[in-house]
């Protein structure tokens, strides 16, 4: 049975317990990070990190000449990170067009080259209501998709998809894992905001599970 996976690895905590979840699941794993001008870069130099700590297989891909076609995201525009929880309308301005199927396509010719059989995603049921290329609809049919776009079929495969955030780190604690060595803020200042939405939830899962959040926050 093929055991390479290459796992989409922002750097945050998701993807960060998703890496390790294929670890412990025995997977030889290809760790891939996409650099598209978010202002989180913070979170790729937690990728590479975490990566060499694990020595596991790390690329960093620049695609950040996509911005010339991909306009109107705060994460990657002269545009303010809206504050307030998750699932508010605002937060549709963090939405970079086409994103992760650009990267999800990028993964799956990558797994391809390596002779890797499935290409682990960290999209989650939090990311649903703002995300359209989160949701389970999206990740069957780009999962059908890969399966005949090249000789060899790639299985997208996202562990945590129908699950919360809370549930992600609820995981994450059962194995041991140490969140310090994660970025989740849309903000990329030395410490966290506290106040975007990618904050609040992620400090709603450490208040689920009882836990501190290991990360500095502003005042």
């Amino acid at each position: 049975m093929n055991n390479k996976v290459v796992v989409i690895y922002s750097g945050g905590m998701d993807s960060f317990t998703v890496l390790n979840r294929a670890l412990k699941d025995g997977k030889e794993v290809f760790a891939l990070s996409f650099d598209y001008g978010q202002r989180h870069v913070k979170e790729l130099q937690c990728a590479s990190d975490v990566c060499k700590s694990l020595n596991v297989p790390h690329k960093v891909i620049d695609i950040t000449t996509i911005n010339q076609l991909l306009a109107g995201s705060s994460l990657t525009d002269d545009i303010d990170i809206p504050e307030g929880h998750y699932e508010a309308e605002t937060m549709k301005s963090t939405v970079v067009p086409n994103r992760n199927m650009i990267l999800l396509s990028l993964a799956v010719g990558y797994a391809v080259s390596v002779g890797a059989a499935q290409v682990y995603y960290g999209a989650h049921s939090g990311d649903h209501a703002i995300y359209p290329d989160c949701r389970p609809e999206f990740v069957e049919k780009m999962n059908d998709v890969c399966q005949i776009a090249n000789y060899e079929a790639v299985e997208i495969f996202s562990p945590y998809l129908t699950v919360t955030k809370s549930d992600i780190l609820t995981d994450g604690i059962k194995m041991a894992l140490d969140y310090s060595k994660t970025w989740t803020c849309y903000n990329g200042r030395e410490k966290a905001c506290g106040k975007c939405g990618a904050c609040q939830e992620r400090l709603e899962a450490f208040s689920d599970n009882n836990v501190v959040d290991p990360l500095a926050y502003e005042d």
